[in-house]
């Protein structure tokens, strides 16, 4: 699923296409300002220098300070939907795994937790972070569950909203409080534990069968 431009917004100038060579350096360029100087300290100036442009070059694109940051987070997430390998609990994994990347180091902790409470009090710049964010990464990782569903790996009657919920809430939580690290393994542990109350017992079987060590056989004790 593709993500939504957070500019689309915007009325854009008639004239030549906009140069998407400088959309990149912009983004690129406020990754790195956020990974150095976190979102409280990034300014359109510095973003302006960083990518050899101008500060109206950068507004033409997006409004303000805050839609610069969400497209940046965007970018660094990717958009790429949850991939259908034939594995539920794989597919999951790899999906979920895209918020550690993103989010799991320095620019995720430095940036996230202000960003969310700028959306408090700001409805229309809450909508542009859910569309270009929150919705496309939920969206595709429900039809990665329904995908699960219809393999008969996870039970039909199984809450999607709440899978969901749960499925992210781990990184997102670590993120926004900082009490622990965002884990290579998270993705993986998290996913596992969900599976561990939403699967059949079709999936523990397939999941023992393949993954779960064989218990070495006990030899019988030789008598003299």
């Amino acid at each position: 699923m593709a993500t939504p431009d957070p500019a689309s917004h915007a009325t854009r100038p008639a004239g030549r296409p906009r140069d998407t060579r400088l959309d990149e350096a912009i983004l690129s360029a406020t990754q790195e300002l956020l990974e150095e100087v976190g979102y409280p300290g990034l300014t359109m100036e510095a973003v302006a220098r960083r990518a050899s442009t101008t500060k109206p070059a950068i507004r033409r694109r997006w409004p303000s300070r805050q839609h610069l940051v969400i497209a940046a987070l965007a970018e660094t997430m990717g958009t790429a939907p949850t991939p259908d390998t034939g594995c539920t609990h794989c597919d999951l994994i790899e999906g979920i795994d895209t918020l550690s990347r993103a989010f799991g180091g320095r620019l995720g902790r430095r940036t996230l937790p202000a960003l969310i409470a700028d959306l408090a009090d700001d409805p229309e710049l809450d909508r542009v972070f859910t569309e270009t964010i929150f919705r496309p990464r939920r969206a595709t990782t429900e039809t990665a569950l329904r995908r699960g569903i219809e393999r008969g790996d996870i039970r039909p009657d199984a809450d999607i909203d709440l899978l969901l919920d749960m499925l992210g809430a781990t990184t997102y939580h670590r993120v926004l409080f900082g009490h622990l690290p965002v884990t290579d393994s998270l993705a993986h542990d998290v996913v596992m534990t969900v599976m561990g109350g939403a699967a059949t017992p079709r999936w523990r079987g397939h999941y023992l069968r393949h993954h779960e060590p064989a218990k070495p056989r006990r030899r019988p004790l030789r008598t003299s």
